[in-house]
Protein backbone atom coordinates (compact mmCIF):
# COMPACT_ATOMS: atom_id res chain seq x y z
CA UNK A 1 0.00 0.00 0.00
CA UNK A 2 1.19 3.57 -0.35
CA UNK A 3 0.61 6.88 1.42
CA UNK A 4 0.64 10.46 -0.34
CA UNK A 5 0.12 13.28 1.28
CA UNK A 6 -0.19 16.79 -0.30
CA UNK A 7 0.54 19.70 2.19
CA UNK A 8 -0.94 22.68 0.39
CA UNK A 9 -0.13 26.34 0.86
CA UNK A 10 -3.72 26.34 3.02
CA UNK A 11 -5.46 22.79 2.90
CA UNK A 12 -3.51 19.27 3.74
CA UNK A 13 -4.25 16.00 1.86
CA UNK A 14 -3.89 12.46 2.54
CA UNK A 15 -4.92 9.00 0.65
CA UNK A 16 -3.84 6.13 0.85
CA UNK A 17 -3.96 3.72 -2.21
CA UNK A 18 -3.92 -0.26 -2.40
CA UNK A 19 -1.93 -2.27 -4.52
CA UNK A 20 -4.27 -2.09 -7.11
CA UNK A 21 -3.86 2.38 -7.02
CA UNK A 22 -7.50 2.59 -5.83
CA UNK A 23 -8.36 4.40 -2.67
CA UNK A 24 -8.98 3.30 0.74
CA UNK A 25 -8.59 6.41 2.63
CA UNK A 26 -8.69 10.11 1.78
CA UNK A 27 -8.82 13.39 3.64
CA UNK A 28 -9.29 17.09 2.62
CA UNK A 29 -9.10 19.63 4.91
CA UNK A 30 -7.60 23.48 5.58
CA UNK A 31 -5.01 23.45 8.06
CA UNK A 32 -5.15 27.09 8.72
CA UNK A 33 -1.14 26.75 9.18
CA UNK A 34 -1.26 24.60 11.40
CA UNK A 35 0.37 22.31 9.20
CA UNK A 36 2.72 20.55 12.12
CA UNK A 37 -1.06 19.32 14.11
CA UNK A 38 -3.01 18.55 11.20
CA UNK A 39 -0.21 16.58 9.55
CA UNK A 40 0.22 14.47 13.02
CA UNK A 41 -3.61 14.27 13.55
CA UNK A 42 -3.96 12.70 9.44
CA UNK A 43 -1.22 10.61 9.86
CA UNK A 44 -2.52 9.50 13.43
CA UNK A 45 -6.20 8.99 12.00
CA UNK A 46 -4.70 7.02 8.63
CA UNK A 47 -3.02 4.62 11.52
CA UNK A 48 -6.18 3.67 13.13
CA UNK A 49 -8.33 3.09 9.80
CA UNK A 50 -5.57 0.62 8.29
CA UNK A 51 -4.42 -0.88 11.19
CA UNK A 52 -8.39 -1.75 11.94
CA UNK A 53 -8.05 -3.72 8.36
CA UNK A 54 -4.53 -4.25 7.82
CA UNK A 55 -2.41 -4.70 11.29
CA UNK A 56 0.69 -5.96 9.82
CA UNK A 57 0.73 -3.22 7.05
CA UNK A 58 1.57 -0.44 9.10
CA UNK A 59 4.87 -0.70 9.29
CA UNK A 60 5.39 -1.36 5.65
CA UNK A 61 3.57 1.48 3.98
CA UNK A 62 5.44 3.94 1.12
CA UNK A 63 4.95 7.08 1.62
CA UNK A 64 5.62 10.18 -0.61
CA UNK A 65 4.56 13.85 0.48
CA UNK A 66 4.71 16.87 -1.87
CA UNK A 67 3.86 20.31 -1.40
CA UNK A 68 4.97 23.88 -0.15
CA UNK A 69 4.73 22.26 3.55
CA UNK A 70 7.55 19.87 2.71
CA UNK A 71 10.20 22.37 4.50
CA UNK A 72 8.66 21.95 7.72
CA UNK A 73 8.97 18.40 8.03
CA UNK A 74 12.11 16.59 7.45
CA UNK A 75 10.74 13.38 8.99
CA UNK A 76 8.92 13.13 5.38
CA UNK A 77 10.49 12.74 1.96
CA UNK A 78 10.48 15.69 -0.21
CA UNK A 79 7.90 14.74 -3.22
CA UNK A 80 9.39 14.75 -6.42
CA UNK A 81 7.05 16.06 -9.96
CA UNK A 82 3.67 14.15 -8.70
CA UNK A 83 1.69 16.21 -11.01
CA UNK A 84 3.08 14.43 -14.20
CA UNK A 85 3.39 10.99 -11.95
CA UNK A 86 -0.54 11.30 -11.23
CA UNK A 87 -0.88 12.20 -15.11
CA UNK A 88 0.58 9.38 -16.60
CA UNK A 89 -1.25 6.91 -14.31
CA UNK A 90 -4.59 9.24 -14.23
CA UNK A 91 -5.23 11.44 -17.46
CA UNK A 92 -2.81 10.04 -19.56
CA UNK A 93 -2.79 12.17 -22.87
CA UNK A 94 -2.76 15.10 -21.17
CA UNK A 95 -0.93 18.04 -22.60
CA UNK A 96 -1.23 20.85 -19.81
CA UNK A 97 -2.28 20.98 -16.52
CA UNK A 98 -3.74 24.17 -14.81
CA UNK A 99 -3.58 24.08 -10.83
CA UNK A 100 -4.56 26.93 -8.71
CA UNK A 101 -4.35 26.23 -4.93
CA UNK A 102 -4.45 28.56 -1.99
CA UNK A 103 -1.69 30.66 -2.50
CA UNK A 104 0.09 29.21 -5.66
CA UNK A 105 -0.72 28.88 -9.05
CA UNK A 106 1.12 26.65 -11.76
CA UNK A 107 0.52 25.98 -15.62
CA UNK A 108 2.31 22.73 -15.87
CA UNK A 109 3.42 21.72 -19.97
CA UNK A 110 3.77 18.08 -20.21
CA UNK A 111 3.55 17.62 -24.40
CA UNK A 112 7.24 17.58 -26.01
CA UNK A 113 9.15 17.48 -22.57
CA UNK A 114 7.86 18.86 -18.96
CA UNK A 115 7.81 22.60 -18.19
CA UNK A 116 6.54 24.02 -15.02
CA UNK A 117 5.69 27.46 -14.59
CA UNK A 118 4.67 28.70 -10.63
CA UNK A 119 3.92 32.31 -9.26
CA UNK A 120 6.93 33.30 -7.11
CA UNK A 121 6.43 36.65 -5.15
CA UNK A 122 2.86 37.16 -5.97
CA UNK A 123 -0.01 35.00 -4.97
CA UNK A 124 -2.57 37.07 -6.71
CA UNK A 125 -4.96 35.35 -8.62
CA UNK A 126 -4.84 32.22 -6.10
CA UNK A 127 -7.59 30.85 -4.36
CA UNK A 128 -6.76 33.36 -0.60
CA UNK A 129 -7.39 35.82 -3.43
CA UNK A 130 -10.49 34.76 -4.53
CA UNK A 131 -11.32 34.30 -0.50
CA UNK A 132 -10.31 37.82 -0.25
CA UNK A 133 -12.76 39.42 -3.08
CA UNK A 134 -15.43 36.73 -1.89
CA UNK A 135 -15.23 38.16 1.62
CA UNK A 136 -15.78 41.93 0.15
CA UNK A 137 -18.84 40.64 -1.58
CA UNK A 138 -19.97 39.53 2.17
CA UNK A 139 -20.20 36.12 0.15
CA UNK A 140 -19.16 32.32 0.84
CA UNK A 141 -17.07 31.24 -1.92
CA UNK A 142 -20.34 28.74 -2.89
CA UNK A 143 -22.79 31.55 -3.32
CA UNK A 144 -19.88 33.95 -5.15
CA UNK A 145 -19.85 31.03 -7.94
CA UNK A 146 -23.47 30.65 -7.75
CA UNK A 147 -23.49 34.45 -7.82
CA UNK A 148 -21.21 34.94 -11.04
CA UNK A 149 -23.37 31.99 -12.90
CA UNK A 150 -26.15 34.84 -13.73
CA UNK A 151 -24.01 37.63 -14.61
CA UNK A 152 -24.61 39.89 -18.07
CA UNK A 153 -21.19 41.62 -17.94
CA UNK A 154 -17.83 41.99 -16.58
CA UNK A 155 -15.64 44.92 -15.27
CA UNK A 156 -11.85 44.79 -15.65
CA UNK A 157 -10.43 44.20 -12.06
CA UNK A 158 -6.83 44.62 -10.76
CA UNK A 159 -5.79 40.65 -10.67
CA UNK A 160 -1.76 41.29 -9.22
CA UNK A 161 -2.93 42.52 -6.11
CA UNK A 162 -5.64 42.05 -3.44
CA UNK A 163 -5.70 45.64 -2.45
CA UNK A 164 -5.51 47.14 -5.97
CA UNK A 165 -8.34 44.55 -6.50
CA UNK A 166 -10.51 46.12 -3.20
CA UNK A 167 -10.19 49.71 -4.84
CA UNK A 168 -11.35 48.40 -8.15
CA UNK A 169 -14.70 46.20 -6.39
CA UNK A 170 -15.62 48.93 -3.67
CA UNK A 171 -16.37 51.44 -6.07
CA UNK A 172 -18.35 49.00 -8.14
CA UNK A 173 -20.66 48.03 -5.00
CA UNK A 174 -21.21 52.34 -4.17
CA UNK A 175 -22.48 52.16 -7.98
CA UNK A 176 -24.97 49.06 -7.36
CA UNK A 177 -23.33 47.38 -10.00
CA UNK A 178 -24.86 43.65 -9.60
CA UNK A 179 -23.20 41.21 -7.45
CA UNK A 180 -22.98 38.12 -10.04
CA UNK A 181 -21.39 40.88 -12.22
CA UNK A 182 -18.65 41.41 -9.81
CA UNK A 183 -18.27 38.19 -8.69
CA UNK A 184 -17.84 36.73 -12.74
CA UNK A 185 -15.20 39.62 -13.12
CA UNK A 186 -13.56 38.54 -9.98
CA UNK A 187 -12.90 35.06 -11.48
CA UNK A 188 -12.07 36.58 -15.34
CA UNK A 189 -9.24 38.53 -13.89
CA UNK A 190 -7.80 35.50 -12.18
CA UNK A 191 -7.68 33.63 -15.52
CA UNK A 192 -6.48 36.95 -16.94
CA UNK A 193 -3.38 36.97 -13.88
CA UNK A 194 -3.17 32.93 -14.43
CA UNK A 195 -2.43 32.74 -18.09
CA UNK A 196 -0.56 36.23 -18.28
CA UNK A 197 1.48 35.85 -15.83
CA UNK A 198 2.83 32.28 -16.08
CA UNK A 199 1.63 31.34 -19.67
CA UNK A 200 3.45 34.44 -21.13
CA UNK A 201 2.83 33.81 -24.45
CA UNK A 202 3.01 30.15 -24.59
CA UNK A 203 -0.08 28.74 -26.45
CA UNK A 204 -1.81 26.44 -23.75
CA UNK A 205 -3.53 23.86 -26.32
CA UNK A 206 -4.62 20.44 -26.32
CA UNK A 207 -6.02 18.52 -23.42
CA UNK A 208 -6.41 20.47 -20.70
CA UNK A 209 -6.37 19.30 -17.03
CA UNK A 210 -8.30 21.40 -13.97
CA UNK A 211 -7.11 20.75 -10.78
CA UNK A 212 -6.78 22.82 -7.07
CA UNK A 213 -9.32 23.56 -4.81
CA UNK A 214 -10.71 26.55 -6.56
CA UNK A 215 -11.07 25.12 -10.05
CA UNK A 216 -12.90 22.44 -8.24
CA UNK A 217 -15.38 24.47 -6.61
CA UNK A 218 -16.36 27.12 -8.87
CA UNK A 219 -17.70 25.80 -12.62
CA UNK A 220 -17.19 29.11 -13.69
CA UNK A 221 -14.08 29.95 -13.12
CA UNK A 222 -13.59 26.47 -15.33
CA UNK A 223 -15.94 28.03 -17.85
CA UNK A 224 -14.13 31.69 -17.86
CA UNK A 225 -10.66 29.55 -18.60
CA UNK A 226 -12.55 27.82 -21.58
CA UNK A 227 -14.07 30.86 -23.14
CA UNK A 228 -10.55 32.89 -22.71
CA UNK A 229 -8.71 29.74 -24.46
CA UNK A 230 -11.06 28.37 -26.24
CA UNK A 231 -10.96 24.92 -25.03
CA UNK A 232 -12.93 22.51 -23.65
CA UNK A 233 -10.93 21.88 -20.45
CA UNK A 234 -11.62 18.70 -17.56
CA UNK A 235 -11.96 18.21 -14.07
CA UNK A 236 -10.79 14.90 -13.58
CA UNK A 237 -12.03 12.91 -10.79
CA UNK A 238 -10.61 13.19 -7.46
CA UNK A 239 -9.16 16.08 -8.35
CA UNK A 240 -9.04 17.48 -4.85
CA UNK A 241 -6.65 14.85 -4.14
CA UNK A 242 -4.95 14.16 -7.74
CA UNK A 243 -1.45 15.60 -6.80
CA UNK A 244 -1.46 13.50 -3.26
CA UNK A 245 -2.87 9.85 -5.64
CA UNK A 246 0.54 11.14 -7.85
CA UNK A 247 3.03 11.57 -4.88
CA UNK A 248 1.75 7.87 -3.37
CA UNK A 249 2.44 6.66 -6.94
CA UNK A 250 5.67 7.85 -6.88
CA UNK A 251 6.11 6.47 -3.07
CA UNK A 252 10.07 4.55 -3.14
CA UNK A 253 10.64 4.13 0.39
CA UNK A 254 8.84 1.54 3.95
CA UNK A 255 8.17 4.05 6.65
CA UNK A 256 6.18 3.62 9.76
CA UNK A 257 3.41 5.58 9.92
CA UNK A 258 3.45 5.52 13.33
CA UNK A 259 7.13 7.22 13.74
CA UNK A 260 6.69 9.93 11.17
CA UNK A 261 3.92 11.25 13.37
CA UNK A 262 6.00 11.35 16.47
CA UNK A 263 8.88 12.60 14.93
CA UNK A 264 6.66 15.68 13.80
CA UNK A 265 5.63 16.14 17.13
CA UNK A 266 9.23 15.99 17.98
CA UNK A 267 10.09 18.74 15.05
CA UNK A 268 7.49 20.61 16.56
CA UNK A 269 8.72 21.08 19.94
CA UNK A 270 12.16 22.33 19.40
CA UNK A 271 10.67 24.62 16.02
CA UNK A 272 11.25 28.20 16.34
CA UNK A 273 10.45 31.33 14.00
CA UNK A 274 12.89 33.62 13.21
CA UNK A 275 12.57 37.69 14.59
CA UNK A 276 14.33 40.40 14.17
CA UNK A 277 15.58 42.36 16.39
CA UNK A 278 13.27 45.35 18.25
CA UNK A 279 12.19 48.42 16.94
CA UNK A 280 13.32 50.45 19.96
CA UNK A 281 15.99 48.87 22.59
CA UNK A 282 14.16 50.12 25.35
CA UNK A 283 11.47 53.18 26.46
CA UNK A 284 14.09 55.80 26.68
CA UNK A 285 15.31 55.03 23.03
CA UNK A 286 11.31 54.94 21.92
CA UNK A 287 10.92 58.61 23.81
CA UNK A 288 13.91 60.31 22.15
CA UNK A 289 12.30 59.30 18.97
CA UNK A 290 8.96 60.50 19.64
CA UNK A 291 10.57 63.95 20.88
CA UNK A 292 12.86 64.41 17.41
CA UNK A 293 9.94 64.03 15.57
CA UNK A 294 7.44 66.56 17.39
CA UNK A 295 9.68 69.00 16.76
CA UNK A 296 8.23 68.60 13.39
CA UNK A 297 4.52 70.84 13.71
CA UNK A 298 2.45 72.66 11.38
CA UNK A 299 0.96 75.79 13.18
CA UNK A 300 -2.55 75.74 13.98
CA UNK A 301 -4.88 78.39 14.47
CA UNK A 302 -8.68 78.68 15.84
CA UNK A 303 -11.06 78.78 12.57
CA UNK A 304 -12.34 82.46 13.62
CA UNK A 305 -15.06 84.79 11.54
CA UNK A 306 -12.01 86.89 11.13
CA UNK A 307 -9.66 84.64 9.29
CA UNK A 308 -9.74 86.80 5.85
CA UNK A 309 -9.23 84.81 2.60
CA UNK A 310 -8.73 80.94 3.46
CA UNK A 311 -7.50 78.40 0.50
CA UNK A 312 -8.74 74.52 0.44
CA UNK A 313 -6.55 71.63 -0.21
CA UNK A 314 -8.34 68.45 -1.29
CA UNK A 315 -6.25 65.46 -1.25
CA UNK A 316 -8.35 62.73 -2.52
CA UNK A 317 -6.19 59.47 -2.68
CA UNK A 318 -6.83 55.76 -2.93
CA UNK A 319 -8.39 55.13 0.08
CA UNK A 320 -8.81 58.14 2.28
CA UNK A 321 -9.90 61.48 1.82
CA UNK A 322 -7.76 64.38 3.18
CA UNK A 323 -8.86 68.02 3.28
CA UNK A 324 -7.12 70.79 4.72
CA UNK A 325 -8.12 75.00 5.32
CA UNK A 326 -5.03 77.34 5.81
CA UNK A 327 -5.23 81.29 5.73
CA UNK A 328 -2.97 83.86 3.71
CA UNK A 329 -0.03 82.73 6.25
CA UNK A 330 0.01 78.77 5.65
CA UNK A 331 -1.73 78.51 9.02
CA UNK A 332 -4.12 75.49 9.22
CA UNK A 333 -7.25 76.37 10.59
CA UNK A 334 -9.62 73.29 9.57
CA UNK A 335 -8.12 69.79 8.42
CA UNK A 336 -10.35 66.17 8.16
CA UNK A 337 -9.26 62.87 7.21
CA UNK A 338 -11.56 60.10 6.30
CA UNK A 339 -11.85 56.54 4.55
CA UNK A 340 -13.05 57.25 1.34
CA UNK A 341 -14.92 54.30 1.03
CA UNK A 342 -14.21 53.93 -2.78
CA UNK A 343 -16.83 57.17 -3.42
CA UNK A 344 -15.34 60.43 -2.15
CA UNK A 345 -17.56 62.76 -3.62
CA UNK A 346 -20.12 62.49 -0.60
CA UNK A 347 -17.68 62.83 1.52
CA UNK A 348 -16.47 65.87 0.28
CA UNK A 349 -19.68 67.23 -0.21
CA UNK A 350 -20.68 67.03 3.03
CA UNK A 351 -17.40 68.29 4.50
CA UNK A 352 -17.70 71.59 2.23
CA UNK A 353 -21.14 71.92 3.38
CA UNK A 354 -20.04 71.76 7.32
CA UNK A 355 -17.52 74.17 6.65
CA UNK A 356 -20.25 76.75 4.65
CA UNK A 357 -23.00 75.81 7.80
CA UNK A 358 -20.20 76.51 10.46
CA UNK A 359 -18.80 79.41 8.76
CA UNK A 360 -21.72 81.53 6.68
CA UNK A 361 -19.47 84.29 5.78
CA UNK A 362 -16.17 82.48 4.85
CA UNK A 363 -14.37 83.58 1.90
CA UNK A 364 -12.53 80.98 -0.19
CA UNK A 365 -10.19 82.26 -2.41
CA UNK A 366 -8.75 79.03 -4.26
CA UNK A 367 -9.54 75.24 -3.90
CA UNK A 368 -7.03 73.13 -5.27
CA UNK A 369 -7.19 69.04 -5.45
CA UNK A 370 -4.68 66.06 -6.56
CA UNK A 371 -4.53 62.79 -5.43
CA UNK A 372 -5.75 59.38 -7.23
CA UNK A 373 -9.06 61.65 -7.42
CA UNK A 374 -7.60 64.70 -8.63
CA UNK A 375 -9.83 65.19 -12.35
CA UNK A 376 -13.14 63.92 -10.20
CA UNK A 377 -12.93 66.36 -7.27
CA UNK A 378 -12.16 68.99 -9.36
CA UNK A 379 -14.74 68.97 -11.80
CA UNK A 380 -17.53 68.32 -9.58
CA UNK A 381 -16.73 71.03 -7.09
CA UNK A 382 -15.76 73.37 -10.22
CA UNK A 383 -12.70 73.08 -8.12
CA UNK A 384 -10.09 75.88 -8.69
CA UNK A 385 -7.44 73.56 -10.38
CA UNK A 386 -5.57 70.25 -10.00
CA UNK A 387 -2.18 69.18 -9.26
CA UNK A 388 -0.14 66.58 -9.69
CA UNK A 389 0.81 64.58 -6.69
CA UNK A 390 4.11 64.21 -7.07
CA UNK A 391 4.07 68.03 -7.20
CA UNK A 392 1.85 68.56 -3.76
CA UNK A 393 4.44 66.09 -2.22
CA UNK A 394 7.42 68.44 -3.19
CA UNK A 395 5.83 72.10 -2.44
CA UNK A 396 4.43 71.03 0.97
CA UNK A 397 8.10 69.21 1.62
CA UNK A 398 10.11 72.37 0.62
CA UNK A 399 8.03 75.02 2.62
CA UNK A 400 8.88 73.20 5.91
CA UNK A 401 12.33 72.18 4.61
CA UNK A 402 13.70 74.23 2.39
CA UNK A 403 16.37 71.53 0.89
CA UNK A 404 14.83 68.29 1.59
CA UNK A 405 16.45 65.92 -0.81
CA UNK A 406 14.35 63.12 -0.31
CA UNK A 407 10.35 62.48 0.31
CA UNK A 408 8.84 59.07 1.38
CA UNK A 409 4.93 58.79 1.08
CA UNK A 410 3.19 55.99 2.06
CA UNK A 411 -0.30 55.96 1.39
CA UNK A 412 -3.46 53.37 1.52
CA UNK A 413 -2.03 51.17 -1.43
CA UNK A 414 0.83 53.29 -2.92
CA UNK A 415 4.25 53.65 -1.45
CA UNK A 416 6.23 56.64 -3.21
CA UNK A 417 10.28 58.11 -3.18
CA UNK A 418 11.04 61.25 -4.47
CA UNK A 419 14.80 62.03 -4.84
CA UNK A 420 15.56 66.13 -5.05
CA UNK A 421 18.45 67.12 -6.71
CA UNK A 422 18.75 70.77 -7.67
CA UNK A 423 15.74 72.00 -6.53
CA UNK A 424 13.62 69.89 -8.39
CA UNK A 425 12.08 66.00 -8.54
CA UNK A 426 15.19 64.27 -10.35
CA UNK A 427 13.67 60.93 -9.65
CA UNK A 428 10.53 58.90 -8.19
CA UNK A 429 10.16 55.56 -7.74
CA UNK A 430 6.94 54.03 -7.35
CA UNK A 431 5.16 50.47 -6.53
CA UNK A 432 3.45 49.09 -9.03
CA UNK A 433 2.44 45.48 -9.21
CA UNK A 434 2.18 44.90 -4.85
CA UNK A 435 0.66 47.21 -1.91
CA UNK A 436 1.93 45.05 0.95
CA UNK A 437 3.22 47.43 3.07
CA UNK A 438 0.73 50.25 2.54
CA UNK A 439 -1.75 51.30 4.79
CA UNK A 440 -4.70 48.99 3.78
CA UNK A 441 -2.46 46.35 4.20
CA UNK A 442 -1.65 47.23 7.48
CA UNK A 443 -5.53 47.93 8.35
CA UNK A 444 -6.58 44.69 6.96
CA UNK A 445 -3.51 43.11 9.40
CA UNK A 446 -4.99 44.91 12.15
CA UNK A 447 -8.51 44.62 11.55
CA UNK A 448 -7.89 40.74 11.33
CA UNK A 449 -5.79 40.59 14.85
CA UNK A 450 -8.93 42.42 16.08
CA UNK A 451 -7.19 45.65 16.88
CA UNK A 452 -7.93 49.56 15.59
CA UNK A 453 -4.77 50.98 13.66
CA UNK A 454 -3.52 52.35 16.35
CA UNK A 455 -3.87 49.73 18.83
CA UNK A 456 -2.01 47.70 16.38
CA UNK A 457 1.21 50.17 15.89
CA UNK A 458 1.49 50.51 19.74
CA UNK A 459 1.86 46.67 20.10
CA UNK A 460 4.34 46.81 17.02
CA UNK A 461 6.99 49.41 18.84
CA UNK A 462 7.19 47.47 22.15
CA UNK A 463 7.33 44.03 20.53
CA UNK A 464 10.22 42.52 21.75
CA UNK A 465 10.79 39.56 19.00
CA UNK A 466 9.18 41.10 15.87
CA UNK A 467 8.40 37.53 13.09
CA UNK A 468 10.01 37.93 9.73
CA UNK A 469 7.24 37.73 7.75
CA UNK A 470 8.70 38.85 4.58
CA UNK A 471 7.78 41.62 2.55
CA UNK A 472 6.19 41.22 -0.43
CA UNK A 473 2.81 39.96 -0.86
CA UNK A 474 -0.21 40.05 1.82
CA UNK A 475 -1.60 36.25 1.26
CA UNK A 476 1.73 35.00 2.03
CA UNK A 477 2.42 37.06 4.90
CA UNK A 478 -0.95 35.55 5.89
CA UNK A 479 -0.09 32.27 6.17
CA UNK A 480 3.71 33.12 7.98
Amino acid sequence: MRVGLDIGSTTIKCVVLNDAGQIVYSTYERHFSHILEKGRALLENGCRRISARWPRLLSHLRLRRHGPGRQLQGSLRAGGLCHPCGRNRLAPGTDCIIELGGEDAKILFLTNGTEVRMNGSCAGGTGAFIDQMATLLKMGADEMDKAAQAATRTYTIASRCGVFAKSDIQPLINQGAQAGDIAASIYQAVVNQTIAGLAQGRPIKGNILYLGGPLTFSGTLRRSFDKTLGVTGTLPENSLLFVAMGAAFYADEESDLREVAKRLDEYSATATYVSLPPLFANKQEYEDFHARHLKATVPCLPFGADCGPVHIGIDSGSTTIKLVVIDNDANILFERYRPNLGNPIPLVRDTLLGLYRDHPGLQIASVTTTGYGEELVKNAFHCDRGLVETVAHFTAAKHFLPDVDFIIDIGGQDMKCFKIEDGAISNIFLNEACSSGCGSFLQTFAQALGYDVKEFAALGLFADKPVDLGSRCTVFMNSS
